[in-house]
């Protein structure tokens, strides 16, 4: 079973914190301290085991109906796009640990977690702290000049974990954070969708070829032509990343396409896809844009593709790739939003021994209770001014417990959540080995899982199927040069029990 960490406010935020705002609800008269402290010293167990067995044990009415459905007749007022991707017999009416039960009464188990933004699930128990803090006036809403114990907290928290330092080394923490050096990860700007942290991290790379604005010095590459890397498609294109919605990331992954033409001919920048796993072709690429009036940018990659068929970047072809941009003098920007808070350790990138200059996070920290993404860089990248890189809500206080929480959780837990991915990523190959017929690969790691099928029909009449099991999973069959793929992400609370459950059910689909 998980470990539950019993923890309040007090022991996670600091006493002497708690105790301030016990001060101040007792100077306006709103709270007593002694009340405020009552609810700040409350002991809350995170995820408790009757708890963990109550999620087991709600397998056996996945897909019944428990409820009368309900039918509200409200269609929304949605784009054209979003009304027919909409599903509202799925919706939720509420939910709980890996399930949601939808709109028509049914219960769902959460195959990829909402959509990769809930690791623990709902109603986790260890962000009644959340409540907890609202209860004694602890405020969500303040801005950059302001930004509260809480979040000042939070990237101090955060910074450790991307530099596997223990949050009571204290040494460590001071010479991490005091760096100067290159590749050492300790500064963070606090935004609220990846795809605003993500451009906030292209923009540090545009800093050194132009100016943000005229009271910058030259840039140390100013008149050579940015060279963005960016993993490519299986066909040579640039649809295998994915980095966000802003125009500069959507023309990195072929959106826009007369807009980049453009700005290729006017050499404002160019976008190089670099072949997935392909450590020659990325020497070959580098050397090659970094002559005449040509300078590599930077190289943007997320390591388990789940917008490209869930493919995994090899070990050996990244730690090679980043190599050859600290020789060539090449910004390395590792887009987590889709794997942080699913491995051990809370970063991806950590497993793999690499050192970015760029980490993006977002979806799993906060834990679907708050919009909260950030860009983590370090001192030599650290070259916009406030305005460079913001966000008004950025700074929120709750948002920024929420990730407390969850990173607590996470480092409680961590082994156990490895072993039971690897037990599923296990269990699906060995369905894939029996059904070889119909599952062409499985891709991804652990949690993060994708199956690759021999053809798009057989890929979206199975997701239906899956559906119709009431396991949400998600076909990937837009992308005409990808091979068609089933993507899961189970939430990190899922017991053996319930990843058993999902490869039981795929096998019985497959074999029917």
């Amino acid at each position: 079973m998980f470990h539950s960490p019993k923890l309040s406010l007090s022991d996670i935020l600091g006493k002497d914190y708690t105790t301030a705002v016990a001060r101040a609800n007792d100077a306006l008269g709103v709270m007593s301290y002694d009340d405020t402290m009552a609810i700040a010293d409350e002991k809350i167990d995170f995820y408790p085991q009757e708890k963990q067995l109550k999620n087991d044990q709600m397998l056996a009415k996945v897909g019944t109906q428990i409820m009368p459905a309900y039918d509200s007749g409200e269609p929304g007022a949605g784009t054209d796009s979003f009304m027919k991707a909409t599903n509202t017999k799925m919706s939720p009416v509420t939910g709980f640990c890996n399930y949601r039960i939808g709109e028509d009464g049914k219960l769902y188990l959460l195959g990829k977690s909402e959509h990769y933004h809930t690791p623990l699930g709902h109603r986790f128990d260890g962000y009644k702290l959340i409540d907890n803090a609202r209860k004694i006036g602890i405020l969500n809403a303040t801005h950059n000049n302001t930004r509260g114990y809480i979040t000042r907290l939070m990237e101090k928290r955060i910074v450790q974990m991307a530099n596997g330092i223990s949050w009571d080394d204290d040494a460590a923490t001071k010479k991490v954070l005091d760096s100067k050096e290159e590749h050492v990860l300790n500064r963070v700007i606090n935004l609220e969708t990846g795809s605003v942290a993500c451009e906030a991290g292209l923009k540090m790379m545009l800093t050194r070829f132009y100016k943000l604005d005229n009271t910058f010095d030259t840039p140390k590459y100013a008149g050579k032509t940015p060279v963005f890397f960016i993993i490519g498609d299986k066909n040579g294109g640039v649809e295998g990343n994915y980095h966000g919605t802003s125009i500069l990331a959507q023309s990195l992954r072929g959106l826009w396409p007369e807009f980049r033409a453009k700005a290729g001919e006017a050499e404002l920048y160019k976008v190089v896809p670099v072949t997935i796993n392909d450590l020659a072709d990325f020497e070959d690429k580098m050397k090659k844009y970094n002559t005449g009036n040509y300078k590599t940018a930077g190289f943007a990659h997320e390591i388990i593709l789940m917008n490209y068929g869930g493919i995994r970047l090899t070990k050996e072809f990244l730690q090679g790739a980043y190599a050859l941009c600290r020789e060539y003098d090449t910004p390395t920007m590792c887009d987590e939003i889709q794997s942080c808070m699913w491995y051990k350790g809370a970063f991806l990138f950590r497993l793999y021994g690499l050192q970015p200059d760029f980490s993006i996070v977002g979806k799993g920290f906060p834990g679907g209770e708050y919009p909260a993404s950030k860009i983590i860089t370090t001192a030599p990248m650290d070259t916009l001014n406030q305005f460079g890189a913001l966000v008004t809500n950025g700074q929120e206080e709750l948002a920024s417990l929420a990730y407390l929480i969850t990173m607590t959780f996470m480092q409680a837990n961590g082994a156990e959540i490895e072993r039971i991915g690897s037990r599923f990523e296990a269990g699906l190959r060995k369905v894939r080995e029996k059904h070889s017929d119909i599952i062409l690969d499985v891709e991804g790691d652990a949690h993060l899982a994708a199956l690759h099928f021999h053809t798009v029909d057989d890929a979206a009449s199975f997701a239906e199927k899956m559906k119709t099991a009431c396991i949400d999973a998600s076909a990937q069959i837009y992308k005409a040069n990808c091979l068609p793929a089933m993507l899961m992400k189970p939430p990190i609370i899922a017991s053996e029990a319930t990843m058993e459950y999902i490869v039981d059910t795929i096998d019985t689909l497959l074999s029917k």
